[in-house]
């Protein structure tokens, strides 16, 4: 087997973990079970099939026939008993290992998903995607390698010091004071080298990070000439995880070659002092030719016994930083009423299993609210991190299909006010209410249900044009597709690609123009066909062409709901009913586009500066 590379911290809390892990193993503990069977199998057919080196070799010396040919295929059998038992651990382990992976990545998945929108804003994307890929394979290479190999070396190391003593107990003396000299430079290197694999750790995840950042960023790299300096700054990077990697790789490199010298020395004073014992008759030729055996074998399952414990250490510090992930605090929703269908008969709502296009909130006494999409603000204030508020008593209302419309500089906190709407966050103060209900009273997923949201940065998946607009709404048929694509102007476009839409898109949709992109993210919450749709500067990346194309398709979607829109381009929001003016968190003015511009103020100047840079 090659040699692999420790790369990873010692576990913090190896008891908590190990006791996380072998959860996950006890869920087949039956399979793992077998494989302690079959390795101590393995392992006792190996020493067996060395200690018959004494009876064959004293039946040659005594010139037995019949005993030398019992002791061979006595020792055959052994030996191919323990190897039929090596080939069924080795394949039993490998399924029970991925049974094991298969639970712990579908756990850990899961498990992020329900993370709050915080946790993604705060973490690396490539220390993320390292839980699935550096931390899942260290603990794979773990179970599906070192664990058999571990308790394999640890039952030949203890039954070859036991078979040493039961052969001659007087030379075992002198092979205990090499065990010892063999464990005391182990934990002398180990104790040495621990103390970098937090820098190897740390350097690594800062490379890894870089990288996917750099990568991630090519088309700025290149326009800004910028390969110069991310090498320089990769170098140095670079630089700092070799100095942590040679100096935790040092030490532990060691153990094997001191642990092969202090077996050598071993053996040959054994040889010496063992054939004067033979000379003087304290002890036969088949004694001491199994004996010297054993004696040569001793360094093996020492050396694979430390390199698997420490391959183990590492695999318990990557199932530490996947459990530590999967110990972090779910999204919180306490929210107890739920949207459902309802139908209407005689004015009266009752809630149904089919689709009948109306809805409402339904409250844990059985009370049924009609969605209509009323949002209200009532004096809120936000703030991504304690003492930095970003809203400051912000009230405001959208009453049932009024478009309100959000316009100021960057920071004023425009993007934050759709985020509370969504719970991507919760409010410090105040109260955000729907339909006269506080949002915190809605599960999460009815209340994102509800709403329909195009981002400012536009996210597609790996799939079909089809696939991407049905995300919206996963049972859109595909009369729905082609019509919400036709509302956001997107069909046109699509028809022209080679498969129309059935045309797949790879790495975000880098295929795409950004303004196509843009238009299938629109599409995408048309299918949807929510009473409340949030559009995050959703023509940003739109040329003013497409954007007047798509100004009618646009009304026609925004018909009879409540809209909340973010822009730059004051020309999107003439038509609001109610324009907001932010300005580092609070509301500086409001009212409708006339009105504001007779007031001559913020929304005066933002859109007399709008002409002047044109």
């Amino acid at each position: 087997m090659p040699a692999r590379q420790i790369t990873g911290k010692k576990p913090k809390n190896f008891w908590r973990t190990l006791k996380t892990l072998l959860s996950y193993m006890g869920q087949h503990k039956f399979l793992f079970l077998a494989v302690a069977l079959l390795v101590t199998i393995s392992a006792l057919g190996n020493l067996l099939g060395t200690y018959m080196i004494r009876p064959v070799v004293n039946s040659v010396g005594a010139g037995d026939a019949d005993a030398l040919a019992r002791g061979v295929l006595l020792t055959a059998l052994i030996c191919g008993i323990g190897a039929l038992a090596a080939f069924g651990y080795t394949q039993t382990m490998v399924y029970a290992a991925q049974k094991v992976l298969y639970d712990i990545r579908r756990d850990l998945f899961a498990h992020i998903q329900s993370l709050p929108l915080r946790f993604f804003d705060t973490q690396l994307h490539g220390d993320i995607m390292s839980y699935f890929t550096n931390d899942v394979d260290t603990v794979a290479d773990a179970l599906n390698n070192s664990f058999a190999m571990t308790i394999q070396s640890f039952i030949q190391m203890t039954g070859t010091l036991v078979m040493l003593f039961v052969l001659n107990w007087r030379l075992s003396l002198i092979v205990v004071v090499g065990y010892a000299a063999m464990f005391l430079y182990i934990r002398f290197s180990a104790k040495r080298s621990t103390s970098y694999y937090t820098t190897q750790q740390a350097a690594l995840g800062d490379v890894n990070g870089y990288i996917e950042e750099m990568v991630s960023g090519q088309k700025v790299v290149k326009v800004f000439n910028h390969e110069p300096e991310n090498l320089r700054i990769f170098g140095e990077k670079n630089e700092t995880l070799r100095k942590a990697g040679t100096g935790a790789q040092s030490y532990a490199a060691t153990m094997v070659p001191a642990v092969v010298s202090i077996s050598y020395i071993n053996y040959a004073v054994v040889a010496v002092v063992g054939g004067l014992m033979v000379l003087n008759g304290m002890t036969d030729i088949g004694s001491l030719s199994s004996y010297l055996v054993f004696v040569r074998q001793a360094a093996m399952p020492i050396n694979q016994f430390t390199q698997q414990s420490n391959f183990l250490l590492a695999a318990m510090a990557g199932a530490e930083r996947i459990f530590e992930a999967m110990r972090l605090d779910p999204e919180v929703d306490e929210g107890k009423i739920r949207l459902v269908n309802v139908q209407e008969k005689d004015g009266v709502l009752t809630a149904c299993d089919q689709k009948t296009g109306l809805w409402a909130w339904q409250k844990p006494d059985g009370e049924l609210v009609p969605l209509r999409g009323d949002v209200r603000f009532h004096d809120v204030s936000f703030g991504y991190e304690p003492g930095h508020p970003i809203l400051k008593n912000v009230s405001l209302y959208a009453k049932p299909g009024q478009k309100i419309a959000f316009v100021g500089s960057t920071g004023a906190g425009k993007t934050t006010i759709t985020n509370l709407i969504n719970r991507f966050y919760d409010i410090d103060a105040g109260s955000v209410t729907y339909d006269g209900i506080d949002v915190r009273d809605i599960a999460k997923d009815s209340l994102r249900r509800s709403l329909g949201i195009v981002l400012q940065d536009t996210h597609l998946f790996t799939g079909t044009i089809a696939d991407n607009i049905r995300f919206g709404k996963l049972d859109a048929t595909r009369e729905e597709i082609i019509r919400a694509a036709k509302v956001a102007n997107a069909d046109s476009f699509i028809r022209r690609l080679p498969q129309g839409y059935d045309t797949r898109i790879t790495s975000d949709g880098a295929s795409l123009s950004q303004g196509q992109r843009q238009l299938l993210a629109i599409a995408r919450a048309a299918v949807a066909d929510p009473p409340v749709l949030i559009l995050d500067e959703a023509t940003s990346s739109i040329d003013t062409r497409t954007e007047s194309l798509i100004e009618k398709g646009m009304d026609q979607l925004m018909e009879g709901r409540t809209v909340f829109v973010i822009a730059h381009r004051l020309s999107t929001v003439r038509n609001a009913n109610a324009i907001m003016v932010l300005e580092q968190g609070q509301i500086v003015e409001r009212g409708d586009h006339d009105a504001l511009l007779a007031q001559k103020g913020e929304y005066y100047q933002l859109y007399n500066g709008m002409f002047e840079l044109s």
